[in-house]
């Protein structure tokens, strides 16, 4: 039971993160509570993600955009962000940022199907499934992983990736800054009247958060609605005919009659920020370093770039036969991932914070902020940039240092 490295979880981040070592010689330790049947055939989870152009770069690399089928992909051509009862809109074109769309929507059971297909593959990892992990020890003469089944797993690195709320982040005594935000989150596929035209709205009304993510049918998407718990346990009681009804209530008529085409999925709302992503002989990737507020939709492009860069400084590390849990290489990651994410992190939780405060001062500010972002084209090309640039939305003068070197 010696690996070179354990990764724990296999959602998508551990999934892709494993596949990017493939071929590298490290012969890796797959670990995920569920059994293999659910990760061969994820539950359909309800989440829509949005894909960058990096992140969609990223999965082709990876093998596993090809294993996605064709009504799996919508496309992002546009955004708008609406204000209170406003009929206008700030709007973000694609073709002002020079691109043929702004980036993609995927179903989150499919980016784990497809991540699964590719890791399952690969004749240097080994999937133990259906167990869980009891205690995580680093030392300088190595990594150990008990698992409640009675095996110990030896290697020189532990990767965590299992979630926001990671069991082996905190059993490595790494502590992470959380902002519950006290909402609930629905997210579920609704079928509407008026077609999207591939444009994803993000409305924040009063007393409600609204979102619309264009699918690949055009009278198809997902809907995501944030609301104060109470609020949202009335609206889940609802058939399926009355909540279709509310929905297009909720959303002001603008897109005809609505009714509901998947399952409904319920989510606390909570932000999360790890104080450190490693430790002697360990790392954390995905979520369990940094789980999003949605409003940016950055959470798993942010997991996508976390991953690639500690893939890329261990596969460096192996080719020039150097240690792959060295301080300095992993010291290295996780500057590179701060740099990247700390303040989109920041600001995210701040814009969450302002839109969605009904108080008369911040609904004046915010109103001002989309009236300026609205008549400034250089404001619009900088957030678009995020989404469209080849280089995962780091500023320009970070981006030398994703480069990886040998510790």
């Amino acid at each position: 039971m010696s690996f070179d490295i354990v990764v724990i979880g296999a959602g998508p981040a551990g999934l892709c993160f494993t596949r990017s070592l493939a071929g590298s010689g490290l012969r890796i330790a797959l670990v995920e509570r569920q059994e293999e049947s659910a990760l061969a055939a994820p539950a359909d989870d309800g989440r829509e993600i949005a894909i960058t152009h990096h992140s969609q770069r990223l999965l082709r690399e990876l093998g596993l955009w090809a294993r996605l089928r064709e009504e799996e992909i919508g496309t992002l051509r546009d955004a708008m962000v609406l204000d209170g009862d406003d009929r206008e809109s700030l709007m973000f074109r694609h073709g002002e940022a020079g691109k043929e769309q702004l980036g993609w929507l995927l179903s989150n059971h499919a980016i784990r199907r497809a991540a699964y297909e590719e890791a399952m593959i690969l004749p240097e990892v080994e999937r133990i499934t259906g167990a869980r992990v009891g205690a995580v020890r680093t030392s300088a003469a190595g990594a150990e992983v008990d698992l409640d089944n009675g095996d110990t797993l030896r290697a020189q690195l532990v990767v965590a990736a299992d979630s926001r709320y990671s069991d082996t982040r905190r059993a490595m005594g790494i502590g992470a800054e959380m902002r519950d935000f006290g909402k609930t989150m629905l997210v579920l596929r609704m079928r509407h009247e008026v077609p999207h035209e591939q444009v994803a709205w993000e409305w924040f009304g009063h007393g409600q958060t609204l979102a619309l993510l264009p699918l690949h049918d055009a009278h198809t998407s997902s809907v995501v609605l944030t609301l104060p718990p109470p609020a949202m346990r009335e609206l889940l009681a609802l058939d399926d005919a009355a909540l279709g009804a509310a929905m297009a209530e909720r959303f002001g008529q603008r897109l005809g009659t609505m009714s509901v085409a998947g399952p409904r999925c319920a989510y606390p709302l909570v932000g999360v920020y790890a104080k450190r992503f490693v430790a002697e002989r360990f790392a954390l990737i995905g979520d369990a370093a940094v789980g999003m507020h949605p409003v940016t939709a950055h959470g798993f492009n942010f997991g996508l770039l976390g991953q690639d860069l500690l893939a890329r400084e261990l596969r460096a590390a192996q080719a020039a036969g150097q240690s792959i849990a060295a301080p300095a290489l992993l010291a290295r990651y996780e500057r590179r991932l701060r740099l990247a994410t700390r303040p989109l992190y920041l600001a995210t939780n701040a814009l969450a914070g302002l839109y969605t405060d009904d108080r008369r001062p911040a609904r004046v500010l915010r109103k001002l902020a989309l009236g300026a972002g609205a008549r400034l084209s250089p404001f619009r090309r900088l957030v678009m940039s995020g989404l469209t640039a080849e280089h995962g939305g780091m500023p320009a003068p970070l981006r030398l240092l994703r480069r990886p070197r040998p510790a």
